[in-house]
């Protein structure tokens, strides 16, 4: 199969510039779309399911990492994950965290040296992940994705995993959020984290959700989660952050899909592929 990569970048001159030296640098290789923002990534990605991400971090809309995480998450099941590589203006301290997740990236401005060597190793990804040829006696699958290269999944899972919880700079984390303020009318309460069951995205806002009341917030979730303990509350999904304590029990159907029951709330909810692996021991 000819392989096909998406390039996500905001800048044209760019975008065009980083697509002239792939046809150098890896002439099979088959563009097949251009993304101007991170929304137009996800729905271009999701569209045409290539085997390469091109990602510029800092985009309009979602940035990089956001928009990776939204493309995994909604994935076909049956399609093995694109290799991801990541387009970084950042200083050497983000660079650090690209390092450690061993995550593949390029620094701005792309040297062709670089870009070569970075392509030569998604090649023989690609070349170690494609399926055996078949023997001439056995008969051809009738499968779609049984002929296309297959990645290895949980590397890349892995190192979005680690990429996304990775502080991309210097600045240190600040002390965990202890309380929540709440605008309700004329007033605002005070509402302990502790008591927090879940965080669920809407919008412009966040649903915050206790074992009997519901609140909003004008946060976005990303924002609010930079505040909160990570060891306490865990994102299970880009629109969903769960108090560990109050999950009652991980359900995986055969499709391997996880979904959360609570303790002291109705709702039960879905784990994406991205956060699945923290629960294969529940």
């Amino acid at each position: 199969m000819t392989p096909t990569a998406l390039i996500a970048e905001d800048e044209p001159l760019l975008a065009q510039a980083l697509r002239a030296e792939l046809a150098r640098a890896w002439p099979e290789l088959n563009v097949v779309a251009m993304a101007q923002d991170g929304d137009d990534a996800v729905s271009l990605a999701l569209q045409h399911l290539p085997s390469v991400l091109w990602l510029d971090i800092r985009m309009p809309g979602r940035d990089g990492l956001d928009a990776a995480q939204a493309i995994v998450e909604d994935w076909p099941d049956d399609r093995a994950l694109p290799l991801i590589v990541f387009v970084t203006a950042y200083d050497h301290y983000a660079l650090q965290a690209f390092e450690r997740a061993a995550a593949d990236y390029l620094l701005k401005p792309v040297q062709p040296e670089r870009l070569r060597a970075c392509c030569e190793r998604l090649q023989a990804r690609l070349r170690a992940a494609a399926p055996q040829a078949a023997e001439p006696t056995e008969a051809p699958k009738a499968s779609a994705a049984a002929s296309m290269p297959t990645t290895d999944d949980a590397a890349v899972l892995a190192r979005l995993r680690d990429l996304l919880g990775a502080p991309l700079g210097a600045t240190p984390r600040p002390e965990p959020l202890q309380v929540l303020q709440v605008s309700q009318g004329a007033h605002t309460l005070l509402v302990p984290v502790d008591e927090v069951i879940y965080f669920e995205a809407a919008d412009k806002y966040v649903r915050v959700l206790t074992a009997q009341k519901e609140h909003l917030i004008r946060l976005s979730l990303k924002e609010l989660l930079s505040q909160l303990d990570t060891q306490r509350f865990w994102q299970i999904h880009r629109g969903t952050v769960v108090q560990w304590r109050e999950v009652a029990q991980a359900l995986r159907d055969e499709s391997g899909k996880v979904t959360l029951t609570l303790h002291r709330r109705p709702e039960r909810l879905a784990v994406s592929r991205v956060y699945a692996a923290r629960f294969k021991a529940l």
